[in-house]
């Protein structure tokens, strides 16, 4: 299934796409995709559901495709050609950081640039959001602990992230850092999460073309992984890297997105995003 959420900000109604491309309406039978929504018995609930029966409705503003994110966790340097690119050794082990469930917005909303940023790069990134707790699980055991997978943008600002001190994490929490979407596409819809090409373009320009078959840790390695360290619990999101061609990595000189710009992206049977680029203005932060 392709679960989404829909319509004005604070008025978000849960749908699912059928596989003509149209919007069926779940508000009927969910007051809304939440953690709950992601155990493997509401879902398979949901997928004996009679998709004809349900009423199709317009498509609005997308939304982050469920509610009550408790955790945005990434994954960094994640493909060897990256780090390369990065002019950084590839990990021994995940590195991991934290982007704020608060820079979380839906696959078309506007990225806005924060006060002072000159250097705010793009990531396109699979996505992994978790169906069932996760504390100690094996590598064998760790893909039953997922609902389904999303296209990630993982904004990054590279002066707030590398030149500032501390950790990463100032340069991926900024406010629309996180476009997610435009779905949530169930585990079982997707399969083997390391067979998915992805993309990413600005301004109509090929910048990232890649596979999660040249992920450094898989889905389940980094499922495992992180359970050691932390209990994944549903709703919780995994981002996990992403392949070479961000503006950073760019030759003869870095390239950096500015006010105009426009990103599209995709994940193959996860769907496409698109981001306008904005300079500061807080009122498009909230819309």
């Amino acid at each position: 299934m392709k679960l989404l959420r829909h319509g004005p900000k604070g008025q978000e109604r849960p749908a699912l796409l059928d596989a003509e491309g149209r919007l069926r309406c779940l508000h009927a039978l969910l007051g809304d995709i939440t953690p709950a929504t992601l155990a493997p018995a509401a879902l398979a609930a949901l997928a004996r559901i009679d998709v004809q029966s349900l009423p199709e409705v317009p498509p609005g503003r997308l939304a982050v495709p469920w509610t009550g994110m408790g955790k945005f966790v990434a994954i960094g340097l994640n493909y060897a050609d990256h780090a390369a690119e990065s002019g950084l050794p590839v990990p021994k082990e995940p590195i991991v950081f934290m982007k704020t469930p608060s820079c979380a917005v839906g696959a078309e909303h506007a990225v806005v640039l924060p006060q002072g940023s000159v250097k705010t790069d793009w990531e396109v990134e699979l996505g992994v959001v978790i169906g069932t707790r996760a504390r100690y699980v094996s590598e064998a055991q760790a893909l039953q602990h997922v609902a389904g997978y999303c296209v990630v943008n993982d904004i990054s600002e590279r002066e707030f992230q590398l030149e500032r001190g501390g950790q990463w994490d100032k340069g991926k929490g900024c406010d629309t850092f996180g476009p997610i979407g435009p779905w949530l596409v169930t585990a079982d819809e997707v399969g083997d999460p390391q067979r998915l090409a992805m993309w990413l373009d600005v301004n109509g320009r090929r910048c990232q073309t890649g596979n999660t078959a040249t992920m450094i840790f898989g889905v389940a390695q980094i499922v495992s992984y992180l359970s050691r360290f932390m209990t994944l619990e549903p709703g919780d999101l995994i981002t996990t890297g992403t392949p070479p061609g961000v503006g950073m990595g760019m030759k003869p000189a870095p390239m950096y997105l500015r006010p105009g710009d426009v990103m599209t992206l995709g994940i193959d049977k996860l769907g496409q995003q698109r981001q306008a680029v904005h300079a500061w203005d807080p009122a498009l932060i909230d819309t």
